[in-house]
């Protein structure tokens, strides 16, 4: 496994953002002090992806030093990363947060620490999430915002990008970037991460580097649970598919998804209505969510994705 020089040096943390300038006024104050404090020249960078840039004036009107604004036009989730990454310039290390999520009071000191301390090519931290309303009770047994805690230190195959840090002489060496093929569908922060693996960079955990998103009542209902159970399956499929070297490991990884993908439409579906039957919440929610992964799986096997970041 490849090991990165000790990272001492210049750290750029930068927030995506796309059409929600007002939670730029609640983050990047609490952004600027973290950075001032960790000091060395840290900076925050807030890369607009939307073409009208509308969070302009926000970043103008906070007027915060340490805050600096990159536009990037360019639809898709992909390119607000590789603009990030673009910007970076004479930085060590480039941390990533979702301009919906709120860190901890000492989050970025404690990503640094561990980087310095673990010296891999990635470290990622945990998103709770907290609820803007209460999810119905099979809703909130599908589990989709359930995210697991480990031990810092833990190896992780992959990782997303809510509350990621990137090593990027890593990154630069092996010129990696975000697949754009990915921007509108999601899943390029889980390619982009696998590949990083498989350059030889370590990804490890880092569990008391906390970030909290927030959820809204829109994406707490049953047709959103069901969406993103789908499109998950989907982009599991098609993240493998970009990495498979030949047309023999394609055909293999699509042949291992249609098997994979109807077990678990079968599975889900008999848990699902036996939930329903019996008002179990669990197996109502466990079965809807395998039954909706499972058919995600078989859609990415015969090349249908879900555009989750569909611009209008």
């Amino acid at each position: 496994m490849e090991r990165t020089a000790d990272p001492a040096g210049p750290v750029v943390v930068a927030v995506l953002t796309y059409r929600r300038p007002e939670v730029l006024t609640r983050l990047l104050p609490e952004l600027a002090r973290q950075a001032r404090l960790l000091g060395a020249g840290t900076r925050v960078l807030v890369v607009d992806n939307d073409p009208d840039a509308s969070a302009r004036p926000a970043v103008e009107r906070l007027a915060i030093p340490e805050a600096e604004y990159v536009h990037e036009p360019r639809p898709g989730i992909a390119a607000g990363r590789n603009a990030a990454l673009e910007a970076a310039t004479g930085a060590d290390v480039l941390v990533f947060i979702d301009d919906d999520e709120t860190p901890d009071e000492d989050w970025l000191a404690t990503m640094v620490a561990a980087h310095r301390r673990l010296r891999g090519a990635a470290v990622v931290g945990p998103v709770l999430r907290i609820h803007e309303t209460e999810p119905a009770a099979w809703v909130r047994w599908a589990r989709v915002f359930d995210r697991r805690r480990m031990a810092t230190g833990t190896p992780m195959e992959a990782a997303g990008s809510g509350n990621l840090l990137l090593d990027l002489a890593h990154v630069r060496r092996h010129g990696l970037r975000f697949a754009d093929a990915l921007g509108l569908s999601g899943g390029s922060d889980h390619l982009f991460t696998k590949e990083l693996r498989r350059a030889g960079g370590a990804i490890y955990w880092c569990d008391e580097a906390v970030v909290r998103e927030h959820v809204p009542a829109s994406r707490l209902t049953g047709r959103w649970t069901m969406r993103r159970g789908y499109r998950s399956g989907g982009t599991s499929v098609l993240v493998d598919l970009m990495l498979a070297r030949t047309r023999r490991e394609e055909l293999s990884v699509r042949a291992r998804a249609l098997v994979a993908g109807a077990a678990r439409v079968v599975v889900g579906a008999a848990r699902a209505l036996l939930g329903v039957v019996t008002r179990n919440p669990e197996h109502h929610g466990r079965g809807a969510w395998t039954l909706a992964r499972g058919a995600g799986i078989l859609g990415g096997a015969v090349g249908h994705t879900v555009v989750e970041y569909r611009r209008p």
